[in-house]
């Protein structure tokens, strides 16, 4: 199952793999704890290369998830398999070491976008990721001073005559601003997060399509709670970002009301619910791309399979958004994805 990454004319895997869970934990600027908690690395390459050979061909991750982690392990497990993929990664955020003893080892400080600093950024996730170039260069930040957009799309054509990235985009909810970028020579992709509880495809639809953009969709499982693996009683490590922000504030309840509404019509073909999950973003337009997270290899086995199985029916859909027109589904507001 294949999907074109936008106007680049690319086709790649109709999912790809999103990374910020390898990557261990880290704090933003406020000092809320982000990530998945501790991470094994060498679980991680063992379920890279197994995507690999299930026929995924597309990696999004960003030089933030563990402040370079995510991408030294990607890097390492795409050795001798760097052609055989795309690799997307991420800039715009500046961060520090914490001390030894932390279970949380770095922090963000800032959103830095200058053009020195983007260019180091650049170099920096290059060494990281043990490439030569970066398939799609993209900025992580869902907001920005639109003063500075020409500036930063500027330096990002800069990098793509140099061939040091080959295309761009914008990681942001905000449809003006992918709007701005999406004007860009080199711009092909919009990322933003759409899934059964968090619905934002309809306010981006006019620019993918206007465009001809494909959308990178993150959050497909909702960090995992659209798998149904998480309960009241669930415990979760302290630096796992669903432990203070999701199960602290009781979200949790409210989607599995949704998912116990719609749980037949997701599995009754056979699929898991994270499988039925994805092929309801497949099933919204053509471009759309979820990027799901992983831990481990059975979670990757899990998700590609979903390939087999494609879109879910349009009676299905109609299905499944009935009754998401009765409940408030935006239910994951205020949290890293």
């Amino acid at each position: 199952m294949k999907r074109t990454l936008g106007r680049s004319g690319i086709q790649v895997s109709a999912m790809g793999l999103g990374c910020a869970a390898i990557g261990g934990p880290f704090k933003d600027e406020y000092g809320r704890t982000l990530g998945y908690g501790d991470v094994d690395k060498k679980e991680s390459i063992r379920a890279i290369r197994r995507s690999l050979d299930l026929g995924v061909t597309l990696f999004d991750t960003s030089n933030i998830y563990g402040c370079g982690h995510s991408e030294t392990v990607l890097g390492e497990a795409l050795k001798g398999r760097r052609e055989e993929v795309i690799i997307a990664t991420k800039f715009g955020l500046a961060w520090k070491e914490t001390s030894h003893s932390s279970s949380v080892p770095c922090q963000v400080i800032e959103q830095k976008i200058t053009p020195k600093f983007i260019q180091k950024s650049c170099e920096d996730s290059l060494k990281r990721l043990q490439t030569d170039y970066i398939d799609l260069y993209q900025l992580h930040l869902n907001r920005m001073d639109p003063k500075r957009t020409p500036e930063v799309l500027t330096t990002l054509e800069d990098l793509a005559e140099e061939g040091k990235i080959h295309y761009y985009g914008w990681s942001t909810d905000d449809p003006n601003r992918a709007r701005i970028f999406a004007k860009g020579k080199h711009c092909t992709i919009v990322q933003f997060k759409h899934n059964l509880t968090f619905h934002n495809f309809r306010m981006i639809e006019e620019i993918i399509n206007g465009f001809n953009l494909a959308g990178l969709i993150k959050g497909p499982l909702g960090s995992g709670i659209l798998t149904g693996k998480y309960k009241d009683d669930s415990k979760l490590p302290n630096n796992h970002l669903l432990h203070s922000i999701i199960f602290d504030q009781g979200r949790i309840a409210k989607v599995r009301t949704l998912l116990e509404e719609i749980h037949e019509i997701l599995i009754d073909d056979g699929r898991t619910l994270a499988q039925a999950a994805l092929g309801w973003i497949w099933a919204q337009n053509d471009m759309l791309i979820p990027i799901p997270g992983f831990r481990n290899m059975i979670q990757v086995e899990e998700n590609v399979k979903a390939m087999e199985f494609g879109p879910l029916s349009r009676k299905k859909v109609s299905q499944i958004n009935k009754v998401l027109s009765k409940i408030d589904t935006n239910l994951e507001k205020g949290y890293f994805v």
